[in-house]
């Protein structure tokens, strides 16, 4: 039994020499402190204003046991200080000198700042740490571990030699509670705080506070004088007869009408602009008494000399509405909405529509497949007359109403194509050109102001908010192909689109239109020169008619002579007019004709005639050439065997070498006389031939097929596909030497007998190399590359015949371009229509939002050059991201605002409204109002600015007084103005504490009286060295 008591009784040892939590809090505060270097911090010379300053702050996370701290450093930087380095090498020793928490306290200039932390505004401090519970649910409540938390923080202060205020949030969260303490080298300073929801009655003014102040530094000798700083805030909800309407109100008569529209609404021709609501909520009126002594001023519960309207400082503040709806976001964000919707036309709009856009489909069809035919659109009552057609409009059989109505449609459609094509176009060519020199969009890849797509932009936009929404646009957008498609069978331009080839700085939709307006317009052109040939092919015919006789008469008396000028030229000029006539009738059998290409059988032609004329000058055989119905080219020319025929009988022994040497000037002289020269422009300067100097003319040529940007990266992506080996390169080459192949053979067909270097001095004079021999003579060869053996241009060249534009194969098939674009056009779904569109809805933003007034603005003018830097940006990305057009609109939205609020501002502190001819000053206070947190009001009540708000108050107040009998009997105030929202008052005061013979310290109160609250912070310093 005795072994098993003494195994029971085990003695425990304590180890105090394990930290204890409390102490493991005490080292991290410490540990802190050092790391943020708050032991060194320099002493400024002269306390700042508030408002010449920034706030900065940095957190660190504290655990305390189970429970998590959050402490956070908050101080004020000024643009000028300097950094720590240099003042810290710099600072002296002044022991005699305060700390600089307690300089804050009682210097004057940090009173009532505009935008401070609350700390700040209670006690003047402008560097501070602040320990608070991390969660916000949890609440330091009790006393005792609000003494606890105090007290950890002396400690560390103290160990670290921390000269910088540490406060303690206690109570709950939204009570903004403090407790705190700052340590310096002998003085200490507290930090207390009362928190009421009402205010006692003996405490309720001046008089009270006072005696509180001085409750609390009792116990001194002696009790200067208390220096004190007020200040009244009266708030302005109810502008009586200066608030204006933000927006037009709506007519009527459009109210009523089945179309109905929102506020605002200004048409379809521009972007609406502005708040619906008035984006000024209060204006805040601040009444500063700023220093006088106790004995100046009396105010008690009977009397107070205490009157705003003698206030020597006046400032005020205005309190915006946080999120007001303005117009122009509105609707970009509902337009918006529309790039996330995968619905096509068709869907939206019914199955009416559907077989009508089936229509057009197999009509397209059936002009691919079978140009020759002459074809009759079923529409053809409703487009027959441009002028008439929208009148005429087939209604779509069906119950439910259109989403746009007709009225309205037609008059979109007459402001989106005009009748008047050729004028519109010349005056809005005009426009864009003056629009493409501004500098600020010119990296925009959207369209040109005032161009189809610009209008089509706003329209859209307008008719998604107002007419009808999804269905609406989706009706607009199909009213807009069925009008494209009319266009293009009735030959007509499109307005609105610059000239010329699809310009790759725009967007893709305004190149697609660019593209069919091209497509119209070699239409146009290609049907008058073909109705030229027509009427030139008619009176040649008729010349030749009345002339055979003589003809035959002069072939009859000069049938031995051997010349062939006027003969030859007869002959050929025949069988021209022989082959063009037959293409006229072709031309003549169907009006509509798409496909007028050169037939293959020509070239083949071609061909055998000039093999044939080298093979018979080669042999040399004499005799004529019989031509048969395959060779044209050997009719056209029926001397020209005699004349091979004379050259190769003059030849002799001696020259044979030469001859077979020569044999491509021998091709050449062939060339000159078997073919004419046709498709001449103009001669080119003094330049000559090589082989016969004869001129050089400038040939007609095919102009390259244009291309938009998506045409490109797809011939691109074709040419990349065929690979490195030859068969590819091969194929590569003769892809993109088609252009080329065609100006030879206009070159060659306008110049006989010329030789590649003549093509290439002047198609390409860097590869023309003009040099001096040695006999003094200048003599130009071609380059390097041209001379290589098989290079291209050589291939190219030996694979050209002559034949003129007119007769080639077309490079650029209009018909089939134009069926691709109105293709690519109504295969577009509602979202992708939008996402094309809505680059340019938001450069027309931009637009609007520049014709705003800016002039007093600023700050505005820097925000929305980074809107439209960042605008240009997004817009040329090369994959549209909504997310990114989400933030521009935000960006317009918050400018938007801002105007509005100018424009509220200056509509309430008009010089109408004010009376006086300091309009400059006005519009000064206006726009300080908007780029300040607080502006002060020149000449307080007496000033131009304070005797409109001195007004605004008593007129509010009248209103008040009318309507609420009882409020206005119950007030003892008998003046006009009305009572203040909130009173603050600061009181101050330098005293030696705790006793009389210790050093002076500052002492500070800060009260603040309003209708549900009442609060005091005070920061008491007693001297810690002489007690």
């Amino acid at each position: 039994m005795s072994e098993e008591t003494e195994d029971t009784d085990v003695f425990e040892i304590t180890d105090f020499t394990t930290a204890s939590e409390w102490e493991r809090f005490i080292a991290r505060l410490e540990h802190i402190l050092h790391d943020w270097k708050l032991n060194i911090v320099p002493q400024n010379n002269k306390v700042k204003k508030g408002e010449n300053g920034c706030w900065k702050e940095r957190q660190e996370f504290i655990q305390f046991a189970n429970f998590r701290f959050i402490i956070t450093e908050h101080r004020l930087f000024f643009e000028d200080e300097q950094t720590e380095e240099v003042l810290s090498s710099k600072e002296e020793e002044t022991e005699d000198r305060l700390p600089q928490t307690m300089e804050d306290m009682i210097s004057m200039d940090g009173d009532f700042p505009p935008r401070a932390h609350c700390l700040c505004r209670w006690y003047g401090v402008q560097h501070f740490l602040v320990l608070a519970p991390s969660a916000k649910s949890d609440a330091i409540s009790s006393e005792s571990k609000c003494n606890l938390l105090l007290s950890s923080a002396t400690v560390a202060i103290n160990n670290t030699n921390c000269k910088v205020p540490v406060f303690a949030q206690i109570q709950q969260k939204w009570r903004r509670m403090y407790t705190g303490v700052a340590e310096a080298p002998g003085v200490r300073t507290t930090f207390d705080m009362v928190h009421l929801m009402k205010a006692p009655p003996q405490y309720n003014h001046l008089q009270g506070l006072l005696t509180i102040f001085r409750s609390k530094i009792a116990g001194t000798v002696n009790i200067p004088y208390v220096n004190v700083s007020v200040r009244f805030t009266f708030v302005l909800q109810d502008w009586t007869h200066y608030s204006a309407w933000p927006q037009q109100p709506p007519d009527i008569d459009e109210v009523d009408n089945e179309n109905d529209v929102s506020i605002g609404y200004a048409g379809f021709k521009s972007l609406p602009f502005g708040a619906i609501e008035d984006p000024i909520r209060e204006l805040h009126l601040y009444t500063t008494w700023p220093c006088f002594t106790e004995d100046m001023m009396v105010d008690n519960s009977s009397f107070s000399d205490l009157d705003p309207l003698r206030a020597p400082v006046w400032s005020v503040r205005v309190r915006m509405v946080d999120n007001p709806e303005c117009l122009l976001a509105d609707y970009l964000l509902e337009f918006e909405k529309l790039c996330s919707r995968k619905e096509s036309t068709e869907q939206l709009l019914g199955k009416a529509y559907q077989e009508e856009n089936e229509e057009n489909i197999g009509e397209a069809l059936q002009r691919l497949t079978d140009p020759g035919m002459a074809f009759i659109s079923k529409k053809a009552t409703v487009v027959s007359r441009l002028k008439t057609r929208r009148k005429k409009r087939r209604k779509v059989e069906s119950n439910e109403p259109e989403p746009i109505p007709t009225e309205l449609l037609n008059e979109i459609l007459s402001y989106l194509f005009p009748d008047d094509a050729e004028n519109s176009s010349e005056e809005s060519n005009s426009v864009n050109d003056e629009q493409e020199n501004k500098e600020k969009y010119r990296h925009f890849k959207t369209a040109p102001e005032g161009s189809l797509v610009y209008k089509l932009a706003v329209c859209m936009c307008v008719v998604n908010y107002n007419h009808g929404g999804m269905k609406g646009a989706a009706h607009l957008w199909h009213e807009f192909l069925l009008e494209l498609r009319y266009r293009l069978e009735s030959k007509t331009l499109i307005s609105g689109l610059n000239s010329g080839s699809p310009n790759l700085g725009y967007c893709i939709l305004h190149q697609k239109l660019q593209m069919l307006n091209c497509c119209i317009s070699r239409k146009i052109a290609r049907e008058r020169r073909l109705k030229q040939t027509k009427s030139q092919t008619t009176a040649e015919t008729n010349n030749e008619n009345s002339s055979h006789q003589e003809i035959t008469n002069t072939k009859e008396i000069q049938s031995s002579s051997v010349s062939v000028s006027a003969e030859e030229e007869m002959v050929v000029d025949e069988l021209q007019g022989s082959e063009w006539s037959v293409k006229s009738n072709k031309t003549d059998s169907d009006s509509d004709e798409e496909f007028f290409e050169c037939d293959d059988d020509s070239r083949h032609f071609d061909d055998k005639s000039s093999n044939s004329d080298e093979k018979e000058i080669s042999e040399g055989k004499s005799g004529s050439l019989e031509g048969t119905s395959d060779d044209a080219r050997t009719d056209t020319c029926p001397d020209a065997s005699a004349v091979s025929t004379v050259t190769s009988q003059q030849i002799s022994p001696e020259e044979e070498e030469e001859s077979s040497l020569g044999s491509i000037e021998t091709k050449n002289f062939v060339d000159s006389v078997a073919h004419q020269p046709e498709g001449r422009l103009r001669q080119c300067d003094d330049l000559l031939l090589q082989s016969c100097e004869e001129p050089l003319y400038i040939p007609i040529m095919q102009d390259p097929a244009p291309m938009t940007e998506d045409m490109l990266e797809e011939h691109a992506e074709i040419l990349a596909q065929l690979g490195t080996s030859s068969e590819g390169a091969e194929l590569r080459a003769r892809m993109q030497s088609a252009c080329l192949l065609s100006d030879m053979e206009s070159f060659k067909a306008a110049n006989p007998g010329c030789i590649l270097a003549d093509f290439v001095r002047w198609y390409s004079p860097r590869d023309w190399i003009e040099e001096v021999n040695d006999d003094g003579i200048l003599k130009g060869s071609l380059s390097q590359r041209m001379k290589i053996p098989g290079n291209t241009w050589q291939e190219v060249w030996n694979q050209a015949k002559p034949c003129p534009a007119h007769r080639q194969r077309r490079l650029f098939d209009d018909t089939k371009e134009a069926e691709k674009v109105l293709h690519f056009l109504s295969s577009m779904t509602l979202g992708d229509l939008a996402l094309h569109l809505i680059p340019v809805l938001i450069h027309s933003a931009l637009i609007r939002v520049e014709q705003a007034e800016l002039k007093n603005l600023p700050v505005l003018k820097t925000t929305l050059e980074q809107i439209i830097s960042s605008a240009s940006k997004t817009t040329r990305s090369a994959s549209q991201e909504v997310t990114k057009y989400q933030e521009l609109i935000k960006q317009i939205k918050l400018v938007e605002a801002v105007i509005a609020r100018s424009e509220s501002l200056k509509t309430k502190f008009s010089p109408q409204a004010t009376g006086t001819k300091n309009q400059a000053e006005m519009e000064t206070f206006v726009s300080s109002l908007l780029e300040q947190p607080e502006v002060p009001v020149i000449g307080a009540a007496k000033g131009p600015a304070g005797s409109l708000i001195k007004k605004l108050f008593i007129d509010a107040q009248r209103a008040f007084k009318s309507t609420d009998e009882e409020g206005s009997s119950t007030g003892q105030n008998t003046s006009q103005f009305p009572r203040p929202t909130g009173r603050e008052f600061i009181l101050r005061t330098s005293v030696p504490r705790p006793a009389p013979y210790s050093k002076p310290t500052h002492q500070r109160m800060f009260c603040v009286l309003m209708q549900d609250e009442f609060r005091i912070a005070g920061a008491f310093s007693e001297d810690t060295s002489f007690q």
